[in-house]
């Protein structure tokens, strides 16, 4: 039976001293983006804003041309979700498919996808640019979603063989009895239970790619296409030291895939509990 002992009230004073110590440079966070241009300099930097204002974020919805951030953001949220979508695609046939399979090309086609993991991408940027230009993907949100689907499909497949291995065959020799084929056992049966897997492939993915900088300034850079860092990279380069705009930015970038995370949050943590328990 659960006794609340001083032992406990100890413990939950140093998880909330713990939580207010990470929570702190937030508060400098949002205490500064509603800072005026007045406050910045004259007040101190822990202190709230005696007159809090909006200003700030209403000026970069306003910027234009290459500091369009609404446009940035509207980009890196298709972006995002149309290569988190394409790596669950893929990701789950192609795990399926190596984890189920007994032939001895599955197994040295695993461990390349794992070599795949390990080679940092930026080594082949100059060749997947030079491709990428030839067939007209450069400078196109499509093409974008293509280059981190190829990119990130890797550790995709990875994840997914995981789990799939840890799953049993039972549900499946059922269904085939049943009548139902390999797409059908697949989609209706298989592709569900991977709902954990789905969720921590989803995050992983969607963090490094609304992230990416490298990547977008390169392939997307010049172009109407940008995503949101790299347009926030000019805005702040023309703001210098306004430290009340640049946290505004960081808020509004943070925003999406904090809500992201916060809604998929408990997927992610069965995916990362099922993966230690297998």
């Amino acid at each position: 039976m659960f006794r609340y002992t001083k032992l406990t009230l100890l413990r939950e004073i140093g998880l909330w001293v713990l939580a207010a110590i990470f929570l702190l440079p937030f508060y400098f966070l949002v205490s500064t983006a509603l800072k005026p241009d007045s406050e910045i300099y004259t007040t101190s930097s822990v202190s709230w804003p005696t007159s809090p204002t909006l200003s700030n974020f209403g000026a970069l919805f306003a910027a234009q041309g290459t500091s369009n951030i609404v446009q940035g953001l509207i980009n890196s949220v298709i972006l995002t979700a149309g290569s988190i979508f394409g790596l669950v695609l893929l990701g789950a046939l192609t795990g399926y498919v190596l984890s189920r399979s007994t032939r001895r090309w599955s197994r040295a086609a695993y461990f390349l996808f794992l070599i795949a993991i390990i080679l940092p991408t930026q080594l082949g940027a100059v060749p997947l640019y030079i491709g990428a230009r030839a067939i007209g993907l450069t400078g196109t949100l499509w093409g974008m979603i293509i280059l981190y689907t190829g990119m990130l499909l890797p550790l995709s497949i990875f994840l997914y063989a995981g789990f799939f291995r840890g799953l049993g065959t039972e549900y499946e020799e059922a269904a085939a009895i049943d009548g139902a084929s390999r797409t059908q056992i697949f989609f209706r049966i298989v592709f569900p239970l991977m709902a954990p897997a789905t969720g921590t492939v989803a995050i992983l993915a969607g963090l490094i790619v609304w992230n990416d900088f490298f990547t977008a300034l390169i392939f997307l850079g010049g172009s109407t296409n940008q995503t949101l860092p790299v347009s926030m990279y000019f805005f702040i380069g023309s703001l210098v030291s306004k430290w009340n705009s640049i946290f505004a930015i960081v808020i509004i970038s943070m925003i999406p895939i904090l809500a992201f995370y916060l809604f998929a949050q408990k997927r992610f943590i069965q995916g990362f509990a099922g993966g230690l328990k297998g």
